[in-house]
């Protein structure tokens, strides 16, 4: 029994319950699950992403702060890559995600105490010390071919002989892990070696040692003049990417291209791809300086190091790197090149259900399939955008679904998949200017910032009219390669934008169905998963093949109208967040009643807008068609769920069951009309039409042929007869 470090109650450790989150932690463990819930630890900050930050708590995990969690904007935040921070620990996940919280307080002096929370349990910080001292001592005089860690582990250390032939990149690198400060102060150069030398006779010897290898090392190291090693054809055999995890602690030659390079507080990473999977390689010069500095992205290098398992992760201590010209380096383009085009071409497309529509736009579908897998084995970011609807959702969800299993193949980083595979929902179907400049000020500042390829941008459920063409354009200036993938009515014009269109012009498919086929030709070890994915795209009348592949993977159809209800309401909610385990337990991991009671919530509130909706519905005859007209702007809650499109959707289907056809409904809001009718009707020339009519309101159809209307507010009520006259005339 101890005494609580802040108030002095007597507890079973060091600090009692209520003032727990009043203590800053120092973390020593080399698990995520010896962290501790709700405990402040300090840590350093790893790297950016677009939904948040990645902090290193301790040596040897790391968790995301998401962008939800800050308290600013995260482009506002004045943090950068190796800064000391102070994050909450919310949770750990039973894949070992870590899920921190912002703190307010961001410096010790503001945290009423400090411990250091060991695998043995937490001890104040100045035993920690003591106690990290001794066991540096007690190792020091056992051997000096052994070397204390910060968290009382041990590690092998190189001796004189072996330093001769290895790179100062290994211990650079655990400095590094350690901080930058850290690093400063436990330098092993020659201005550190006198204090070094005081420990112990032993401790002397062994920074002798050191201080011979670094002065060897300074010689060799890294510099702007990236020349061949002196045993470039010493006979050391090249080794795939694939078999690294076979040859840890043996030195490798690898050749390939550079696909990422990002400077930490201590190396230089750079990615390096062969025909056979990415690595990361560690390069040292001191610490925060970019080593060789002539090397960058799409150069083709030779790179020899030794392989080492680091937090779990393949990584490669870069003894010599050198750049490739002339033959060399087109020979090893050929080589990536050949292989890289047998791996993104799908082994075999075979459509998850016989579909005529589908199976008219096969070509497409494996064109778009190979671009998707091409981007995973060049490790170029893949941007998936959809509308934030249930179908944009789910479609984007199934691409994700195939997608990320390669990824993590092929990369040896944890956080892999959230680099490499971004999926962000968009308001409508259109990819206009905001989108395009977004994604294009992201890009450009993952490139400068980390060294991130241009990545691959595939709409989903969006992109196929002529609205999105200026988006199309700005991309296409950083020659980005763009993919489209969508059911809606199709224009040409953004058909000759993009490099892949996948979109057959057929009312009787649906986006979720196309996604789905695409996603089962990018990855086939997830194609039973996806069976269900095309029914949950048809809020009526489904195809019957795609209700029996639903039937035979386990979804009736009560739990397809369930799933599709539900994504549609969370659709709603945060739509700027991908929401990517909510998404997925909804659409693929059959949570135990979760759809059931969103798409409770669903029902409730789309039958509530609806009653609504029916008492302040005006129904009007022209030319033997009959108009269901709802003022949206004014028996509508236009700031809750449904959304306009969704509740019109709903009211046509109901009205035509009482009413028959021709039925035409009309939802006019302050300056939009949307319509639906049982007949086909093409509301770009109804616009056109209805412009003619009015022409004064400056009339224009948004979205194609299955579009909306907008106009000038001051002259809605000359539009909508205007719209009705061409309707009318038309049917």
């Amino acid at each position: 029994m101890g005494n609580c470090i802040i108030c002095g109650a007597p507890v079973d450790g060091q600090v009692c319950s209520t003032h727990e989150e009043d203590v800053a932690f120092e973390f020593e463990g080399d698990s995520p699950d010896q962290l501790t819930a709700n405990r402040f630890y300090r840590g350093s900050v790893d790297g950016f992403a677009d939904f948040g930050v990645f902090v290193d708590i301790g040596d040897s995990v790391t968790g995301l702060l998401h962008r939800s969690e800050l308290d600013r904007r995260l482009d506002s935040l004045d943090w950068d890559s190796g800064d000391e921070v102070y994050v909450k620990v919310k949770s750990v996940r039973d894949n070992g995600d870590i899920d921190l919280g912002w703190s307010i307080r961001q410096s010790a002096d503001e945290f009423r105490g400090s411990l250091v929370d060991t695998p043995r349990g937490d001890v104040r910080t100045d035993e920690s010390d003591d106690e990290t001292e001794e066991q540096a001592s007690e190792g020091n005089a056992q051997s000096a071919a052994a070397t204390a860690t910060p968290n009382g582990g041990r590690t092998a250390a190189v001796d004189a002989d072996e330093r001769d032939s290895s790179s100062p990149a290994s211990q650079a690198q655990q400095d590094a892990d350690d901080g930058a400060s850290k690093a400063a102060e436990d330098d092993s150069s020659a201005d550190d070696s006198d204090a070094a030398a005081d420990a112990s006779t032993d401790a002397d010897d062994a920074t002798a040692e050191a201080d011979s290898t670094d002065d060897a090392a300074a010689d060799e190291s890294p510099t702007a003049e990236t020349e061949e090693s002196d045993d470039a054809d010493a006979g050391i055999e090249r080794s795939p990417v694939e078999d690294l995890d076979g040859l840890v602690d043996e030195d490798v030659r690898i050749e390939g291209e550079v696909v990422g390079v990002r400077q930490t507080s201590g190396p230089t990473i750079f990615e390096l791809r062969d025909e056979t999977g990415v690595i990361e390689c560690a390069a040292f010069e001191e610490a925060g300086v970019r080593a060789y500095p002539d090397v960058d992205v799409e150069d083709v290098v030779r790179l020899d190091g030794e392989v080492e398992l680091r937090r779990d992760e393949l990584q490669v201590e870069t003894e010599t790197l050198a750049r490739l010209e002339g033959e060399e380096a087109d020979a090893v383009r050929e080589r990536l090149r050949s292989a890289l085009d047998d791996a993104a071409q799908p082994d075999e497309l075979e459509l998850l259900a016989d579909n005529d529509a589908v199976a008219a736009i096969e070509d497409d579908l494996a064109e778009a399939a190979t671009a998707i897998r091409r981007a995973i084995l060049e490790a170029r970011p893949i941007v998936v955008r959809h509308s934030a609807t249930a179908d944009g959702y789910a479609g984007g969800a199934a691409i994700e679904r195939a997608a990320l299993p390669l990824i993590r193949e092929e990369h040896s980083r944890q956080d892999a998949v959230y680099n490499y595979f971004q999926r962000r929902p968009i308001e409508g179907h259109i990819y206009d200017m905001d989108a395009a400049t977004s994604d294009v000020t992201d890009m450009l500042e993952d490139r400068e910032r980390h060294g991130d390829q241009l990545p691959l941008v595939v709409l989903v459920d969006a992109g196929s009219t002529v609205e999105s063409e200026d988006g199309y354009d700005l991309v296409d200036v950083y020659d980005v390669e763009t993919v489209v993938v969508d059911a809606r009515a199709p224009d040409d014009a953004a058909a000759d934008a993009v490099d892949t269109f996948v979109n057959p012009g057929s009312d009787d498919v649906t986006t979720p169905s196309l996604a789905a086929n695409v996603a089962a030709a990018v990855n086939a070890d997830v194609r039973e998963e996806l069976r269900h994915v095309p029914a949950v795209g048809y809020w009526e009348d489904a195809p019957e093949e795609y209700v029996a592949l639903a039937a035979e993977a386990g979804y009736d159809a009560d739990a397809v109208r369930e799933i599709r209800e539900a994504i549609a309401l969370e659709a709603y909610y945060q739509t700027y967040k991908d929401k990517r385990e909510l998404i997925a337990d909804l659409l693929f991991e059959k949570a135990e009643g979760l759809a059931g009671h969103v798409s409770g919530q669903f029902r409730t509130k789309l039958d509530a807008e609806i009653e609504t909706a029916e008492r302040n519905l005006t129904i009007r005859n022209a030319s033997d068609v009959t108009f269901a007209v709802l003022d949206t702007d004014a028996y509508t809650h236009r700031f809750d769920f449904p959304t306009t499109t969704l509740l019109v959707d709903a009211l046509h289907r109901r009205q035509r069951d009482e009413h028959g056809a021709p039925l035409v409904t009309l939802g006019v809001d302050e300056d939009e009309i949307h319509v639906r009718s049982t007949e086909p009707v093409d509301v770009r020339d109804i616009g056109q039409a209805a412009a003619e009519r009015a022409d004064e309101a400056g009339v224009s159809v948004v979205g194609g042929r299955d579009g909306h209307v907008e106009f000038l507010a001051g002259q809605r009520d000359a539009v909508l007869e205007a719209v009705v006259a061409s309707i009318a005339s038309e049917l």
